[in-house]
């Protein structure tokens, strides 16, 4: 498997007014034409990842009955914790060789998001006493890049300024904390770590996880391993703007796949942006894709890859 260096962009030069529409252009013909890049000059604190990932190896290394006891099958396990072998990419029969935990905003008890359970309420695990407030502030830093980056899109595709801001304000986001175990003994019978799958949401930010594994297909047909400087956030667009756009800017099928040695297993925190969930995806561009509300467009891809 040959490995592909995926286009880098500097969010620096999104301040610049002599550099802003380079950057534009360059982050957008890398979405579309690619479907992945990096960014660098980001403003994510390492420290703050750092300690994600410390706090993510604690909360995996706690017991089955520990975690599943903050499992919600009835939201759809949107919140809290999800077993390892639940999910399955879409179309796919064999589980995923993953469990993972949900975090998502914070909003008051009686918001009427939370009240009609469109937007769930954290489960936060109180075994990991700096798991609260380590992801809530990684969320808060992780949705404020992935803002600015959005609005940057907008610009390259041409569309009014605060378009995606009003579409993602008191969107239903996440950060999936993902922890792929070491693999088990004997036959798997095709099962991978993550099957080949396009992400839901907008756009996702990904930090560099702990161990390699992350392929994407090309739009040639090729599988590639991505390689990027360890200080950048890896984006890539899903379902969600690919129907936005009709296709022009489709999202791009990426797998995790197995280690050829045992690894000790893989970390992985990905931040998925989302819209309000009563918004309409309306696409803006003339095409064969039909409106859906955002939540419905949620729901029905939760039932199809197994956990709701």
């Amino acid at each position: 498997m040959s490995q592909f260096s995926i286009p880098v962009v500097d969010m620096r030069d999104l301040a610049d007014p002599e550099l802003r529409g380079a950057f534009v252009d360059a982050l957008g013909d890398a979405l579309s034409e690619v479907g992945f890049v990096a960014v660098q000059g980001h403003g994510i604190d390492p420290a703050l990842l750092a300690r994600g990932y410390e706090n993510a190896a604690a909360l995996f290394g706690q017991s089955n009955t520990v975690k599943r006891s903050y499992e919600t099958p009835e939201n759809g396990r949107q919140r809290g914790y999800t077993s390892f072998g639940v999910e399955h990419a879409k179309d796919v029969e064999a589980p995923d060789l993953k469990e993972f935990w949900h975090v998502g905003r914070v909003l008051p008890d009686d918001h009427p998001l939370v009240v009609s359970g469109d937007v769930p309420a954290n489960n936060f695990p109180s075994q990991v006493p700096e798991f609260e407030a380590t992801f809530t502030e990684l969320f808060s830093q992780m949705e404020g890049f992935a803002n600015r980056l959005l609005g940057a899109f907008g610009s390259y595709l041409g569309l009014p300024q605060g378009y995606f801001e009003r579409l993602v304000t008191e969107g239903n986001s996440v950060v999936r904390i993902i922890h792929y175990p070491p693999l088990p003994e004997g036959s798997l019978q095709g099962m991978v770590r993550a099957a080949a799958h396009q992400d839901i949401n907008l756009i996702t930010v990904l930090p560099c996880a702990s161990n390699p594994g992350l392929q994407i297909l090309t739009r040639n047909g090729d599988w590639r391993d991505v390689t990027t400087p360890m200080d950048v956030m890896i984006c890539d667009t899903g379902d969600m703007m690919a129907l936005l756009t009709n296709g022009q800017v489709p999202a791009t099928t990426h797998r995790v796949v197995n280690p050829l040695n045992d690894d000790g297993g893989r970390l992985s925190m990905p931040f998925f942006l989302h819209p309000h969930p009563d918004k309409v995806l309306m696409p803006f561009r003339e095409g064969d894709a039909k409106p859906i509300r955002a939540r419905d467009f949620l729901n029905a891809r939760l039932k199809a890859t197994g956990v709701a």
